[in-house]
């Protein structure tokens, strides 16, 4: 599942590696405000907590065993599914702060792993939903925020 992801990922850094040269301050800064934003929305959406419950709890997934590997397979796309929705919004973060800046790859893996294996992480990941939501309408709002090197530009 995540092949896949990062395939597209992938196609899709190229595309932005294109157009970005001629996108505005403003534009940039809008765009990357309605990155976070959306991806904050969907912190505090009922899919990302089924998805983390899945991801938290799965005991269920193994309880459902397929044989061989067509089994196998389909296993771990389900399961690569829920992975998937449980930390896709935290991933669009990733790749408008830049996918190789090591800091924002360490505290966002860290928020992924506190969700996943923490007793608050549910209400953790609220509140990073909300922490996103805030910081993606200030730099959609205030494109000096972007440009001032808060991303790690």
């Amino acid at each position: 599942m995540w092949t896949i992801v990062g395939v597209a990922v992938f196609g899709l850094y190229r595309g932005v590696l294109v157009v970005a040269p001629r996108m505005t301050l403003r534009t940039a800064a809008v765009a990357s405000g309605v990155a976070f934003a959306g991806a904050g929305a969907f912190q505090l959406s009922r899919l990302k907590s089924i998805c983390l419950s899945h991801c938290r709890s799965p005991l269920s997934f193994l309880v459902r065993w397929r044989r061989g590997l067509p089994g196998a397979l389909r296993m771990g796309l389900e399961h690569g599914a829920f992975c998937l929705g449980c930390c896709w919004g935290l991933m669009v973060v990733l790749f408008v702060v830049g996918l190789m800046n090591l800091a924002w790859m360490g505290l966002i893996a860290a928020l992924i792993f506190v969700e996943k294996v923490a007793p608050f992480g549910p209400r953790m990941a609220r509140g990073t939903g909300f922490a996103l939501i805030g910081v993606g309408t200030a730099m959609a709002l205030v494109p000096a925020l972007f440009a001032s090197g808060l991303m790690g530009g």
